[in-house]
């Protein structure tokens, strides 16, 4: 007997990467009850989503902007560097138009806000296995596409963002390079960097500027 039906395509292989289980989970259950895409992987740290790209060889990554350990936009350049093609969605609660702006900028192809309906994720997904970019319709497009945003934004390198985060985090100066792999003396002279640039006097202040440059 021949069959008329259409065999399955192959689902499309999604690394998870959100610190928040509940969230994670509920991702994971909306995922398996829809056809055409499979969890191969998970982590809840921004310093393994690389390693978990070359270990799992995702089509798709669904990145919270807000890991620990690593500054979700930088994830989003390293990983765009190794991968040109690997389509990057954040999922993420920031609602500022200019961190969707930075994330297009480095490479994502959907921006989707946590807040909103199951519906808006998919929706993203499936655009994003189209090649095409997705913004969630509670943002404001026009002030995302906005090309030379006056915004007065700090000019820091990758690894002294990555620092600052660590700092926000609580992290001294041994845990950050313990973190980073590097040595303590590079740490203090990234930390003493961002206080020259930042104008900053403690870790306190340092803090606020990583709320305000958008880096938690």
């Amino acid at each position: 007997m021949i069959s008329n039906e259409l065999p399955n395509p192959t689902p499309l292989r999604i690394i998870l990467a959100e610190d928040h289980a509940l969230l994670s989970n509920g991702i994971k259950a909306l995922l398996s009850s829809t056809p055409g895409y499979q969890v191969v992987g998970e982590v809840n740290d921004g310093l393994q989503v690389y390693s978990a790209c070359q270990r799992w060889n995702p089509d798709i990554v669904l990145l919270d902007l807000g890991l620990p350990g690593m500054d979700g936009i930088d994830i989003i350049r390293h990983l765009k560097r190794r991968w040109s093609k690997l389509a990057i969605v954040v999922i993420t609660a920031d609602i500022a138009e200019y961190r969707a702006r930075d994330a297009f900028q480095a490479g994502a192809i959907a921006y989707v806000l946590k807040k909103s309906p199951q519906q808006v994720l998919l929706a993203a997904l499936e655009t994003a296995s189209l090649g095409l970019t997705y913004l969630d319709p509670d943002l404001n497009r026009a002030q995302v596409l906005e090309k030379n945003p006056r915004k007065n934004r700090a000019s820091l390198t990758s690894r002294e963002r990555q620092v600052l985060k660590l700092i926000a985090e609580g992290l001294q100066n041994q845990e950050i390079a313990d973190s980073l792999m590097v040595s303590i003396k590079t740490v203090a002279t990234h930390r003493l960097n961002l206080m020259r640039k930042l104008n900053a006097r403690n870790a306190v202040e340092l803090a606020n500027w990583a709320t305000r440059l958008g880096i938690h």
